[in-house]
């Protein structure tokens, strides 16, 4: 049984709710690395912080000793390509490095989909593709993928992940349906989403689980959600003044024109992002909870707050 669990980027949008998970589970010990935030709530009996910083290999020293796994959520994101290779590639490389010279071998790694690059894809299970990157954020992270896939560690790829936190996915779709100045219609492309919580809750279960998860997962809510349903739920949701109008995909482009962001998200709209793994809720002896239209009314009030400031 585990013990002690490591944490990496435990103030994070992910990992802070992998913390909060893990909290919960009585007599389970904690070590929490950050680099730069101040945790928010004490640290209490159970729970120690550690400072290291991905990009300074020499500050990963000693951190994973006396840890039986560490569930690693740093990453760098949106950022520019030297910070990403080295805080995602080499960082990861070295603290996969420091879990092997303590012992450590279950080590649960936090990827993205987007190591696929644009799609589309359609019931994609774990090995019908092979990663192919389309930004530096990807592609350093796919470089991290190999790093604990050689250790014998496990990758999770969740797709779209939404909730208190999330500063990406949902205010990117609010964002370009305010450039459209409307909503999307005739577009049925399906996605793959997932609550923050119940991410926070497989990372944390697949680090915990009896059997010992290796390779790649994707790791969504199992229904995939449409692209009409995905932007009606936010547009009621937040109350946005977008919705009563709308264009299809084609026109959409054509008003887009010259807003590389905006054009961005609608691609990846507009095709399939669908992917699946039965094994997850076996191997991590989890649960996906409720599906996007639910889990999102939970989420509006922080992300109605968050958008108005």
């Amino acid at each position: 049984m585990t013990s002690r669990v490591l944490i990496t980027g435990a103030t994070g949008f992910i990992g802070g709710h992998v913390v909060a998970e893990a909290r919960s589970v009585p007599g389970l010990r904690l070590r929490l690395m950050t680099h730069r935030t101040a945790l928010a709530a004490p640290a209490g009996p159970d729970t120690e912080t550690v400072y290291g910083d991905l990009a300074d290999p020499a500050t990963l020293r000693g951190s994973c000793e006396g840890v039986d796994a560490v569930i690693h959520c740093a990453s760098s994101i949106g950022g520019d390509e030297p910070t990403a290779r080295s805080v995602n590639d080499q960082g990861t490389r070295a603290l996969v490095e420091e879990a092997a010279r303590c012992g450590v071998t279950r080590i649960i790694h936090l990827s993205t989909a987007s190591v696929y690059g644009r799609g589309p894809f359609t019931r994609l299970r774990p090995g019908q593709a092979e990663p192919a990157p389309a930004s530096a954020t990807s592609l350093t992270r796919a470089a991290a993928e190999r790093h604990v896939l050689a250790a014998g560690g496990a990758v999770v790829r969740p797709h779209i992940v939404y909730g208190a936190g999330d500063r990406w996915a949902v205010p990117g779709l609010v964002g370009l349906l305010r450039q459209l100045s409307a909503g999307l219609t005739g577009c049925e492309a399906r996605h793959s989403m997932i609550d923050v919580r119940a991410l926070g809750r497989a990372l944390l279960s697949a680090a915990l689980s009896p059997k010992e998860p290796a390779g790649v997962y994707h790791v969504n809510h199992p229904e995939p959600v449409s692209c009409s349903q995905l932007l009606s739920t936010v547009v009621d949701g937040l109350r946005l003044p977008w919705g009563a109008a709308g264009v299809d995909v084609e026109a959409a482009r054509e008003r887009l024109a010259g807003v590389p962001y905006a054009l961005h998200h609608l691609g990846m709209l507009a095709v399939d992002h669908w992917f699946t793994d039965e094994r997850v809720g076996r191997d991590f002896d989890w649960e996906p909870g409720e599906g996007f239209t639910t889990g999102f009314a939970r989420h509006a009030p922080w992300y109605r707050g968050h958008l108005g400031r």
